[in-house]
């Protein structure tokens, strides 16, 4: 009876959870995150075993729209073809946006993690804006003032 419980405990625990499984750090040096978006992969079943198992690598991945369709290329996940284009699940109201704001403005659709929820892979996309050299720079600076500041304090 109390191992019953406490499995329904769990199960509901998990099942509410967002449960990170890889982010792409290089991203949000590289470049100025605007909106953020949620798709769900479409993925096979040897694909999902490796996400649960944390055998996922996002950087150097990137998003494109192609046929009015989100694809994620260079996505590497330990599988038998490890970098497959894989596509992602969004409402075509999105894509269109989506594309409209990549063609007029310059922005880029850059992976920024990888996430499971209610047990299903998504990934969080970001519109996003590419930093220069010296925008890299000075995001480095205003941190470490910020660390100092807080170090002082303690």
């Amino acid at each position: 009876m109390c191992f019953l419980l406490l499995f329904e405990a769990f199960s509901n625990y998990n099942k509410k959870k967002k449960m990170t499984i890889a982010t792409n750090k290089k991203a949000y040096h590289q470049y100025q995150v605007v909106e953020k978006l949620e798709a769900g992969i479409g993925l096979l079943g040897a694909e999902i075993k490796a996400i649960r198992a944390g055998k996922v690598d996002l950087t150097g991945s990137y998003v494109r729209v192609l046929k009015e369709e989100l694809w994620w290329l260079g996505g590497h996940i330990e599988t038998e073809k490890p970098s497959r284009s894989r596509k992602l699940l969004v409402h075509r109201k999105e894509i269109k946006r989506l594309m409209g704001k990549t063609q007029e403005k310059g922005l880029t659709l850059v992976p920024l993690r990888l996430y499971l929820k209610k047990g299903r892979a998504k990934l969080e996309i970001g519109l996003a804006k590419g930093r220069k050299l010296w925008d890299q720079r000075e995001e480095i600076k205003k941190r470490d003032a910020d660390r100092e500041i807080r170090q002082r304090d303690f």
